[in-house]
């Protein structure tokens, strides 16, 4: 809410005109109006296993770090080990408050020790930015540069044909990014994505240069053309991936260690925010952590729906859907740790039991490198 009472208007991807001439169904993401489908979520989800799909994902924020020891505050703020990476690569890791609580989760493209660009969620950006700022000393800069960027990803098979097809390098190494231009605009092109699918992001500066690099993505005259893509196959497609999505397997209730995320934290590190905290959850075990539910019916999981092993509830569906791959009922929860891969639990679905094979994810092959 504003500060007059009034609702905040939602704000707009720099490519927004372009949605609405598409058609798309647009809906409220983070704060933000963005597309969740064009033709269909099961079509676009296709499109990206089959063949090729863009998103508009500008909703994400963009963050710089610079200035002398700008890679010491990051390292420091967050989770993952940047000495595990050289200029030029990229890093998934988190943001974590000092109980061990996820702030965020983020990308973070280090340029050089002295120049880094992070891309947190469109609801944390603000936050992350403010942490890092706190702990920022003279002559690291921390800014907050949302506005000034757009950010595209295309996903699928195809990927490195579309994107050779407009004149953008492909067939870097997964993980990491390199820097050239489209029309005179600025762009970052980054070996990663959010699908489990090959695929690349795109962070577009200024953000209204984006406009030109998306129709040429899109173009239905080109082959191949990218299939415009919204969030809602976003979602399906890193739930069968088994990534987790802030605010759902992660979260300031939600650590690392009970996400299974402990690959992204940097254990040897000396310092970190919230370091303490997870190291004595790791040493003692969680009380709960991620499993992945099959159904084995025709039950579509929802968030917040019981987890049941006989008649006692052990966790709590936080992502579930139906998967356009599998053509089945798919869940991550969090669950007691006595839950083991194999076990059969049920998930109170609309007040019926539904019986769901607990499993390891991904439920789908990945093919992301």
């Amino acid at each position: 809410m504003s500060t007059s009472g009034e609702p905040t208007p939602l704000r707009q991807s720099p490519l927004h005109d372009r949605h609405v001439a598409l058609d798309a169904k647009l809906a409220e993401f983070g704060g933000w109006s963005m597309p969740l489908e064009y033709a269909g979520v099961v079509a676009e989800h296709t499109a990206v296993r089959t063949s090729v799909g863009v998103f508009d994902v500008s909703h994400l924020g963009t963050v710089l770090v610079r200035g002398e020891g700008a890679a010491g505050v990051v390292d420091r703020c967050l989770t993952n080990d940047l000495g595990r990476i050289a200029p030029g690569q990229a890093q998934y890791t988190l943001c974590c408050d000092e109980s061990g609580g996820v702030v965020d989760d983020l990308i973070v493209y280090l340029r050089s020790p002295e120049d880094l660009l992070l891309v947190p969620n469109a609801a944390n950006a603000a936050e992350v930015a403010r942490r890092l700022t706190a702990e920022a000393p003279e002559g690291v800069e921390v800014a907050d540069v949302h506005a000034d960027h757009a950010v595209l990803a295309v996903q699928g098979p195809d990927s490195d044909a579309v994107l050779a097809r407009v004149g953008l390098p492909t067939g870097h190494d997964y993980m990491s990014f390199t820097e050239t231009t489209y029309e005179g605009a600025d762009v970052v092109v980054c070996r990663t994505g959010y699908t489990g699918e090959r695929g690349y992001e795109l962070v577009v500066h200024p953000a209204a240069a984006a406009g030109p690099l998306w129709d040429a993505l899109v173009d239905r005259t080109a082959s191949p053309p990218a299939a415009p893509c919204g969030l809602g196959a976003r979602d399906t497609l890193r739930t069968e991936m088994g990534y987790p999505l802030h605010g759902h397997e992660l979260g300031p209730d939600i650590t690392p260690v009970q996400a299974r995320s402990g690959w992204a934290v940097g254990w040897s590190k000396e310092q970190f925010v919230g370091r303490e905290a997870l190291a004595a959850e790791r040493e003692r075990g969680p009380e709960r952590v991620l499993r992945g539910l099959l159904a084995q019916g025709r039950g579509i999981p929802r968030p917040g729906m019981a987890v049941h092993a006989g008649d006692e509830p052990v966790g709590e569906v936080t992502s579930g859907t139906f998967s356009p791959t599998l053509r089945q009922g798919i869940a991550l929860a969090l669950v007691r740790p006595s839950v083991a891969v194999d076990d059969t639990v049920e998930v109170d679905v609309r007040g019926r039991r539904q019986a769901f094979t607990v499993v390891t994810t991904p439920f789908v092959e990945s093919s992301v490198r």
